[in-house]
């Protein structure tokens, strides 16, 4: 099988495995949600890319409606969010929005 083809299965199949608890299908809650990242990520280049407060963010923006839940399109922005930053950190790049950036010096002007 493809290496895309393999990626978006595995996404698939893992969310349905970690949300299907029994009580409420097809979502995750925030402890949920940190021990399918904690289980289903074990190389120390993607460990170490992730934190808690990486966590708490991802949890923060994806969870649109603050439901305390997350379903399988806010599940999915979340392994895009993550791989966003795996992709800023293994290619040396600061975050888009400029927050690591210097200022640029305003251009002089001359009075005629």
């Amino acid at each position: 099988m493809a290496r895309l083809d393999q990626a978006i299965k595995n996404v698939v199949d893992i969310f349905l495995e970690y949300a299907d608890d029994g009580s409420k299908k097809n979502r995750l809650n925030k402890d949920e949600l940190v021990r399918v990242l904690d289980k289903e990520i074990q190389s120390p280049e993607l460990k170490g890319a992730i934190n808690a407060d990486d966590i708490e963010e991802a949890m923060k923006l994806i969870d649109k409606n603050q439901d305390g839940e997350v379903g399988f399109h806010e599940f999915c922005r979340c392994v895009s969010y993550l791989a966003k930053s795996y992709y800023n950190k293994k290619t040396g790049r600061g975050d888009k929005r400029g927050k690591n950036k210097e200022p640029e010096a305003e251009p002089e002007t001359t009075n005629p």
